[in-house]
């Protein structure tokens, strides 16, 4: 009995030593890739990484990874010819599979949001438009515009509707603009706070779905399969 209560200690000061070695080296691993790891395609800021599952070792001696919670920040991407500034992205990738040496690795798939606050989609509007959150999933859209009949310029905030169309490109439109019986105001208004950008440059292989109008920005779900990441 004596000598199966040693062998019973052993066995779990070994397990523990495992799970301390386990974990010290996912935050290794974690730190590492946090400082290494970027979309292809995609100039980023900071990311955070979070490897999920256990044990890590087995894992990563099978040089692949069961799931990966990444937070991009700063995501540089193109729309209508100018640069819109993605603020986040907050992914989930799968089946991560590490290329030789761990330099490279690529996700079998991923889903997660991606945020565009309001400040970054005023900078790719029209000169003079401010964009903001208007409550009840809409948007406000203020801009200037010159009355030519009467010789001034006027501001006017209307409550927008956002949409993703074609799988790519992000839609404000007014939902209503009151004309006040000025001919051609109403016009005159959408043709500055209604308008449309294209949005481009994200990650390979992430794909636009679906977007949501929140108090602090766009949000748009992603999705996508084959997924690069470069270290």
């Amino acid at each position: 009995m004596r000598a199966l209560r040693i062998l019973l200690i052993v066995a779990v000061v070994l397990g523990a030593v495992f799970v301390a070695l386990d974990r010290a080296a996912v935050y290794f691993a974690e730190s590492e890739a946090e400082g290494r790891v970027r979309f292809a395609g995609a100039e980023t800021g900071r990311t955070e990484v979070s490897i999920k599952g256990f044990p890590f070792l087995t894992q990563i001696a099978g040089s692949e990874l069961g799931q990966v919670d990444v937070e991009v920040s700063d995501i540089e991407a193109s729309a209508a010819g100018r640069t819109i500034r993605i603020s986040e992205i907050r992914a989930r990738l799968h089946e991560v599979v590490l290329g030789a040496g761990y330099t490279s690795a690529t996700a079998s798939r991923a889903t997660g949001t991606a945020v565009v606050s309001y400040a970054d989609l005023t900078a790719v509007a029209d000169e003079g438009v401010t964009v903001a959150y208007g409550g009840n999933g809409k948007v406000k859209v203020t801009g200037s515009v010159e009355i030519p009949v009467l010789g001034k310029t006027v501001s006017r905030s209307v409550l927008s509707t956002v949409a993703l169309t074609g799988g790519d490109t992000v839609e404000v439109r007014a939902d209503e603009v009151p004309g006040e019986g000025i001919p051609g105001l109403e016009d005159l208004v959408r043709s500055k706070t209604d308008f449309e950008r294209k949005v481009g440059g994200l990650p390979e292989g992430l794909r636009l779905e679906r977007i949501e109008v929140a108090p602090g920005g766009l949000e748009i779900s992603v999705s996508g399969t084959d997924i690069a990441l470069a270290g």
